[in-house]
């Protein structure tokens, strides 16, 4: 099956285009006006079958983003790299607790505990190939994935013991970031997220959670890294009170969870509107006079 068009400038085909207003559909309850979207949700269909924009492949591979991470801001914003191949040794490479995680891929990771007996080895070797095997996106059709390189790496563990950190999520529009996206209890039984405008104020009902002490030198970084872009996420932890790089998404949730209500699916859809459009009122961070995320971050 061809998932993709061939060549960045051909149409979507009526397949692809099918596949996409069926899978909205189903999940979300209403037609989705894939040619006039009005929802964020609704812009990330028409992403997925309209936009070929050749920096997100790149942007996607976690790899080639920690290295232009670490380039452009420096080695302390990203999480040390333990190890990258193209396949697992018959040996754990690490000895501590880490991270697997695919490059080429989303939700591929698996946490490491120390000194893995070899039959649980054996079980994550497994699983990485199944990783491996084919590219990622293809039956979601998410285009940018298509040609990241199939690969493999283990980062250095971030958290508290067996807890994995708290995930903030900048959503940047045409170069401004607007809010953050809170994910709790990732890896368990509990995984929530809830959504914060960037001045810390909740949007989805409740108190809000505790600031993160380096929010600031994350969403200055996050529109830093997003150029002229209309819709871009870029994912940070917080690790001692500094930020720590994640990881780009230009297809959240693939358009298809319900991460917001109705009035705030068609907010920032119209953030996104605003960003294509050639009056973008959006603020631009080239407009504003801001530290760097380094000042930022150290103060």
């Amino acid at each position: 099956m061809t998932a993709f068009p061939a060549d960045a400038n051909d149409p979507p085909a009526p397949a692809a285009r099918m596949r996409v207003a069926l899978c909205y559909a189903a999940r979300m309850g209403r037609l989705c006006p894939v040619e006039n979207p009005r929802r964020f949700t609704e812009f990330v269909q028409h992403r997925k079958l309209y936009d070929r924009d050749p920096a997100m492949p790149r942007l996607l591979d976690k790899l080639y983003a920690k290295r232009l991470v670490a380039g452009r801001l420096g080695f302390d914003w990203v999480a040390p790299l333990a190890w990258e191949g193209a396949a697992l040794p018959a040996r754990s490479p690490v000895s501590g607790r880490a991270m697997l995680k695919s490059r080429h891929g989303c939700n591929q990771y698996r946490a490491l505990g120390p000194s893995l007996a070899p039959g649980r080895w054996e079980t994550v070797r497994r699983q990485a190939h199944r990783w491996l095997r084919s590219p990622y996106g293809v039956w979601l059709d998410e285009w940018a994935y298509r040609d990241v390189p199939r690969g493999l790496m283990i980062e250095g563990w971030l958290g508290d013991g067996a807890t994995l950190p708290v995930d903030y999520k900048i959503y940047v529009f045409g170069g401004a970031a607007t809010h953050v996206q809170v994910h709790t209890g990732r890896g368990g039984g509990r995984h929530r997220w809830h959504l914060h405008d960037r001045d810390w104020k909740r949007l989805d009902g409740g108190a809000a959670l505790p600031r993160p002490r380096s929010v600031d030198a994350m969403i200055e970084a996050a529109e830093m890294l997003s150029g002229a872009m209309s819709f871009v996420r870029v994912d940070f932890y917080e690790l001692h009170g500094r930020p720590v790089f994640g990881e780009f998404c230009f297809y959240p949730g693939s358009g298809l969870d319900r991460f917001f209500d109705d009035a705030t699916d068609l907010a920032l859809g119209g953030l996104w509107a605003l960003a294509l459009s050639t009056q973008n009122p959006v603020a631009r961070l080239d407009e504003r006079t801001v530290h760097s995320p380094s000042e930022v971050s150290s103060g």
